[in-house]
């Protein structure tokens, strides 16, 4: 039974990766903590479980994702090689942050942070993308990255929720911003999951079926599902206007962080 609440979770998951360019962290990290709140793991460890899982999965739906935004020529590789080794590096040290925080704390973090998100998101769908805006230096992105890369770990996301709004402000456009955001998921999710599983062993956790903070289980039914429907997602994505990808982005992540908040203060 768990297995296959887990590989629907991962049905969903893979299409929000592919859609979004968020590796699906949005969907799996809530209910992943809702899954192992309901299997009694201890409540001080459930969070950072639903994380390190999350990232894990990741890896996977991050492919997938990335093949099919390259068919759509949606990635900027050169944008990629300079905020990938940055994001690498903070995702792992994101990860042992997060082993320092409690369970209540990285809710409250999560839930607030992606509020913010939604808002921005929102509101920059609103706007029409100003192409005189470049990004940054190299230097600037590669300490982007490092900033996106802890971030990331903390929230368990992949990066996209961060690293799409980035993208846009200067001047990419919503599916290249996506497709890009896909590609930099993948080192973001090794670095982390590599990070939350040597962090889970040094605090010895004390549940079944896992290595870390990573469930084993969990890992296999969501990849195994996410890594066909990411494909689904992207497609999708490619089909939407900007504006309107941008609107369903911002709904998302708004009932996600509501949805974290709500149980925080319960």
């Amino acid at each position: 039974m768990e297995l296959i609440i887990f590989l629907i979770i991962g049905t969903f998951a893979g299409f929000v990766a592919g859609l979004f360019g968020v590796g699906g962290g949005t969907i799996i990290v809530p209910l992943l903590y809702i899954v192992f709140s309901q299997m009694g793991y201890d409540p001080d460890v459930v969070m950072h479980l639903a994380l390190g899982t999350s990232l894990a999965t990741i890896i996977v739906t991050s492919i997938s994702s990335l093949m099919a935004h390259q068919k759509k020529d949606g990635i900027i590789w050169s944008v990629f090689r300079n905020l990938a080794p940055g994001m690498a590096l903070g995702c792992f040290l994101g990860a042992g942050i997060a082993g320092w925080l409690s369970g209540l704390h990285l809710q409250m973090i999560v839930g607030v942070f992606l509020l913010w998100v939604a808002y921005t998101m929102f509101m920059g769908s609103k706007k029409i993308v100003d192409n005189t805006k470049t990004l940054p230096s190299t230097s600037a992105q590669i300490g982007a990255g490092v900033g996106i890369g802890i971030a990331s770990a903390i929230f368990g996301i992949g990066g996209g929720s961060i690293t799409v709004p980035y993208l846009t402000h200067y001047g990419v456009v919503m599916q290249k911003a996506v497709g890009t955001s896909a590609a930099c998921g993948l080192p973001i999710a090794i670095a982390g999951a590599l990070g939350f599983m040597l962090f889970g062993m040094n605090a010895q956790v004390n549940v079944p079926n896992t290595i870390g903070y990573i469930h084993v289980y969990a890992f296999l039914g969501i990849s195994i599902m996410s890594f066909f429907t990411a494909k689904f997602g992207a497609k999708a994505a490619h089909a939407l206007s900007p504006a309107v990808l941008k609107k369903c982005f911002a709904v998302l992540l708004l009932c996600v962080g509501s949805f974290f908040l709500v149980k925080g203060f319960l």
